[in-house]
């Protein structure tokens, strides 16, 4: 089995909708994730004979999808009020919203799923939220 790994980060504050402790406040990160693609099999011609995937593939769209997040507020769907929305929408606050809890772990999903939906073979992916931990998802 071959397996390419390839890493991008950014930068975004997030908060934990309903979470009892310092994690429900807002809060920033810069978020490391790791890509893992795989393949039993290498290209036999072509100009990426003798590859996986070509690596500046790999390596813009990862880093397309974490700039998609990148200096940000990202939030759950439905856990602001839609006047503060509005409110920092009005003072040009770079908000995203997602339909998942904003974990380490449903990141880790989110971008397996991206990853995968942009023609990867995913075989994992690392997302760190801090330098000294991160979640994992795999199938």
């Amino acid at each position: 089995m071959y397996i390419l790994k390839s890493e991008a980060t950014f930068d975004s504050a997030h908060f934990l909708s309903g979470y009892n402790g310092k994690c429900r406040n807002i809060h920033g990160h810069t978020w490391k994730i790791i890509a893992e693609i795989c393949s039993e099999t290498l290209e036999s011609d072509g100009q990426c004979r003798g590859m996986v995937v070509d690596f500046g593939d790999l390596k813009k769209t990862l880093k397309q999808l974490a700039d998609s997040f990148d200096h940000t507020l990202i939030y759950e769907k439905n856990t602001l009020r839609p006047e503060t929305v509005m409110a920092l929408k009005a003072e040009k606050i770079s908000l995203t919203e997602v339909g998942f809890r904003p974990t380490s772990e449903n990141f880790a999903r989110c971008f397996f799923d991206k990853l995968t939906d942009c023609g990867f073979r995913v075989k994992r992916v690392t997302v760190y939220e801090t330098p000294t931990n991160c979640a994992v998802y795999e199938e």
